[in-house]
């Protein structure tokens, strides 16, 4: 909210760029929606015009495409004419008249208009009855429209008052109940796209088409990316007349809870077809042995309709290609080591889940992924039969939850999650009520509180962010395969591209399927586009710029079948990742009360009662992977092929549009250009990459920890550091936790150091810089102690210098750092642990901060504290300036002199103050030292 607008202004403006003036007459609103019509248009100072956006039902096919010939032409008109505002309504439509979709008509005018060249003369506004959620509304404004009249939800909202749920509220209230959740949607739309304000938005095209023809892309849609299809006009007016005709049959007097469910958000045997309907549910139990069936079979689930992109491909045998015997096929198990299961943390899932997904799929000769949760330490210390049970890929994602040094060092992989399926461009939630005290431990914050992650990593704004990310998880545990993971849409290919040449070793691409129920309906149903046509455009761009070798494609998005894995791997995907199908191969029913925490099987809960009726076990899990590798490996002989790696990128050869794919051009998704036979690593994903040459991130270290050898303690001084030196301590920390060294390690250093300086460094490093640094000091630090003192000579202003660039102590879980001078923006963002004293900082500083505590003896920024849920902030502000600089919603302030007397641990608190301030006067500081004087005569 401190950087979002949604104020929105209404009618003529005066050109951009200049040109002859123009007279400027424009009315402003405090948000895009509206309920009153009648009142903005007594209130509006220019002439305004309302134009019909309906058409007759008598006009058939052709009467859409007619309307909208009208109406634009209207438009233009009215606007030559000086009406300064143009109302499009579909209020006169009934049994005779049928609305234009108000997304068409809203971009068919501002088409028009902006291709007149009257676009600044007059505004559009759209009172519709299908805007009926968060979605719509977006549409409409991305469509052109700058304000938007949801008549229809109105009225709906007005008739809830004083029912059911509604007992205290009258009409006026629960209308502006929904007119406040559709700004809280649109703000999230507009957090999703990286916007901040409305008004940048509206008209922007910032969404993706699909299936739409030409002719109406370019003319209501053109600004906006698409795939390609043949739903023209003639095809959208037929889908409203088929609709008029449903509501016809009807009865007037039928009340509205007694309409038909169409099955939109929950399974309806009459509505409309789910990937997971009761009767695949039981055939996943089955498969997996949760549940006894009459005839088990991983690969039944068939839809009688087409329901995902894949349904619309054929496979077929190359010419020539006869199909051979399963035993002439690579065994189950060696298919398993391609599949992983999902990112789902433990937080999301309950403990027992957890564990149990990942010691069955690693039972399988898989590999499962922590999620954004962080692991139990003690998950950590083998079973006592040997076997490994925690994760073997730990994922990063923007809230570094649990990402300690330990945690790095033991993954097989590391995962950068840069988006997630269900909800691209939104970072995750935890819901307070799943926020127990062992999950507040875990992820190091308060229990019963949200656990949000902020939507981008605040150390990725370009793909050089990324590199250096991928260069300080390599610092630290150099072994690990790195793997980024993107989620389909149009262009992935292009962020693809850079992200193999950012060093990473595998791509995850997600589909828009993806998702365990608790994100947000309107995410889920509408954000992302398939992993089929993402994954197509990734394969394809990467072999046009000579790029596949160096990176293995995984994918998910709802695979649960032999078929679904072949036509994967013909797209490009040589590893397999699976989500809610694991969840179902232990007992998930598809309650979809994950967000909830009331999850009858015990999966998606953190309430002990329901644990207790989990009853999934890591057998299942294993017989549920080796019945999908079976699954594949049927087809594989169906196409006479022997191995995966066989048929990897295969799609020219193996793929073919099926006859119901009649509104979608599949030509881009199957038309991959092969590539060399030879290339090994297709039959080992893991070894995609290995040709690369990595450089060193920092020379100085490297020579370091091979001479230290297998020493026991080590501390050096005057060690000369340079911009070359990047990710410094990472190296050394983790060669202490595969107990390659032992500490403790202590280094003096001076000069200018480069990126990451001191990033993940543990218990047993000390780093003591003298000079600066740039962005990330003391990145994910994990009970370390860093230092950055200025050069001698600037000693006496170190309080006014900047010492250390943007983002430093982010993510960090544990240990101290001392910044004796100034430092950039988003200071201690996500800081769970760390302690810190630094003397100036820039805007967001301890943004989403949940443990730790930080002492700041200069300057703050504005948005200090902003979703801070736990630790402590100390702020120097012998002027009371920085009250302004706080958010106000997340923190309180309160002057120590009252903690002390007023608060319980008031005593302790100074003492922590003290001690901190105590500690920063050992590193240098003369700014703690004269305070520290101050105390002790006051």
């Amino acid at each position: 909210r401190a950087v979002m607008d949604l104020r929105v202004e209404l009618g003529r403006r005066s050109p951009l760029l200049g040109g002859p003036p123009r007279r400027s007459r424009t009315y402003r609103l405090e948000r895009p929606f509206l309920a009153d019509l009648p009142a903005l248009l007594r209130a509006f100072p220019g002439p305004t015009r309302t134009l019909d956006a309906t058409w007759r039902a008598i006009d058939g096919r052709q009467g859409l495409v007619d309307a909208l010939d009208r109406l634009a032409a209207d438009a233009v008109a009215a606007a030559r004419g000086r009406t300064e505002l143009l109302v499009l309504s579909d209020r006169a439509f009934g049994r005779d008249r049928l609305p234009i979709p108000s997304a068409l008509a809203a971009g068919a005018v501002h088409a028009a208009l902006t291709e007149a060249g009257l676009r600044g003369r007059a505004d559009i506004a759209v009172e519709a009855a299908d805007i009926l959620d968060v979605h719509g509304a977006a549409m409409v404004l991305a469509s052109g429209a700058t304000a938007v009249v949801p008549w229809l939800a109105v009225e709906l909202a007005a008739e809830l008052a004083g029912g059911r749920g509604a007992e205290e509220l009258d009409a006026a209230a629960t209308v502006a109940n929904l007119l406040d959740a559709f700004d809280a949607g649109l703000r999230k739309t507009l957090a999703r796209m990286g916007i901040s304000t409305a008004a940048s938005y509206i008209g922007g095209g910032l969404f993706e088409t699909i299936e739409l023809a030409a002719e109406v892309r370019e003319r209501c849609f053109s600004s906006a990316p698409a795939w390609p299809g043949r739903v023209g006009f003639a095809e959208l007016a037929q889908r409203q007349l088929q609709r008029r005709a449903a509501a016809a049959s009807i009865a007037a007097e039928t009340p509205s809870n007694k309409l038909q469910d169409p099955g939109f958000a929950r399974f309806r045997a009459d509505g409309e077809v789910h990937r997971y309907a009761p009767k695949i549910v039981a055939e996943i139990h089955g498969a997996s042995g949760f549940a006894p069936p009459a005839e088990r079979d991983a690969d039944a689930a068939s839809q009688p309709s087409p329901t995902v992109i894949r349904d619309l491909i054929r496979i077929r045998r190359p010419r020539g290609v006869v199909p051979i015997g399963l035993d002439e096929v690579e065994p189950a198990r060696s298919i398993a080591r391609r599949f992983v299961v999902s990112a789902m943390s433990v937080g999301a899932l309950s403990p027992e889940a957890h564990q149990t997904l990942t010691i069955g799929i690693q039972r399988a000769g898989g590999a499962a992924n922590t999620g954004e949760g962080g692991e139990d330490p003690g998950w950590y210390v083998p079973r006592p039969d040997g076997e490994r049970h925690d994760a073997r890929i730990k994922q990063v994602a923007s809230a570094r939850f649990g990402v300690t040094a330990a945690y790095l060092a033991r993954g097989e992989q590391l995962e950068i999650k840069i988006a997630q399926g269900s909800k691209p461009g939104e970072g995750g939630q935890l819901p307070a009520k799943k926020a127990t005290a062992w999950i507040a431990s875990l992820r190091r914050g308060q229990p019963g509180m949200s656990y949000i992650s902020p939507p981008p990593h605040h150390d990725i704004y370009s793909i050089e962010d990324l590199a250096q990310l991928i260069a300080d998880l390599r610092a630290i545990n150099p072994a690990a395969r790195i793997g980024v993971k993107l989620v389909a849409t149009r262009g992935v290919g292009t962020i693809a591209a850079g992200v193999a040449k950012a060093g990473a070793t595998y791509i995850h691409l997600s589909g828009h399927a993806g998702g365990t129920g608790a994100s947000p309906l309107s995410s889920i149903k509408h954000v992302g586009v398939p992993w089929e046509l993402g994954l197509a455009e990734v394969h394809q761009t990467l072999l046009r710029n000579g790029l596949r070798d160096r990176v293995a494609l995984r994918t998910d998005g709802g695979l649960r079948t032999g078929r679904d894995l072949l036509v994967a791997a013909l797209l490009g995907a040589e590893e397999f990742a699976f989500g809610t199908a694991m969840l179902v191969a232990v007992g998930c029913d598809m309650a979809r009360q994950c967000h909830l925490d009331t999850c009858p099987t015990g999966i998606a809960t953190q309430r002990e009662d329901l644990r207790a009726k989990f009853a999934g076990t890591p057998e299942q899990v294993e017989r549920f992977a080796l019945a999908l590798a079976e699954g594949l490996r049927a087809e594989l002989a169906a196409v006479g092929a022997r191995e995966v790696g066989e048929v990897v990128g295969e799609s020219r050869r193996y793929l073919a549009a099926d006859r119901r794919a009649a509104t979608l051009d599949l030509a881009p998704v199957l038309g991959a250009s092969s590539w060399a036979a030879d290339l090994g690593r297709r039959r080992a994903p893991e070894s995609a990459g290995r040709s690369v040459r990595h450089g060193l991130a920092s020379p100085l270290e490297h020579r370091l920890t091979a001479a230290l050898g297998g020493q026991s303690g080590f501390r050096a001084d005057g060690l000369a550091l340079s911009t070359a030196d990047r990710s410094f301590g990472a190296s050394l920390t983790g060669a202490i936790e595969r107990g390659e060294l032992s500490g403790p390690i202590s280094l003096g250093l001076r000069g200018a150091a480069g990126q990451s300086f001191g990033a993940f460094a543990g218990r047993a490093v000390e780093l003591r810089l003298v000079g600066q640094a740039n962005d990330y000091v003391a990145k994910g630090l994990s009970g370390g102690v860093v230092v950055v003192a200025p050069e001698p000579d600037l000693a006496a202003e170190a309080r006014r210098q900047a010492i250390a660039g943007n983002t430093c102590l982010y993510g960090a879980t544990g240990g101290r750092l001392h910044v004796i001078g100034r430092a950039g923006m988003r200071f201690a963002v996500r800081n769970s642990g760390a302690s810190a004293v630094v003397e100036g900082l820039g805007p967001h500083g301890c943004e989403y901060m949940t443990g730790g505590a930080v002492v700041v003896l200069g300057p703050v920024g504005a948005n200090f504290g902003a979703g801070m849920t736990g630790g402590r902030a100390f702020l120097y502000d012998p002027d009371g300036r920085h009250l302004a600089a706080l958010d106000t919603r997340s923190v309180q302030a309160t002057r120590l002199a009252a903690v002390a007397v007023e608060r319980d641990d008031g005593a302790a608190r100074v003492e922590e103050l003290v001690a901190l301030l105590e500690a920063h006067r050992g590193a240098g500081s003369t700014r703690a030292a004269d305070l520290l004087r101050d105390l002790a005569t006051a």
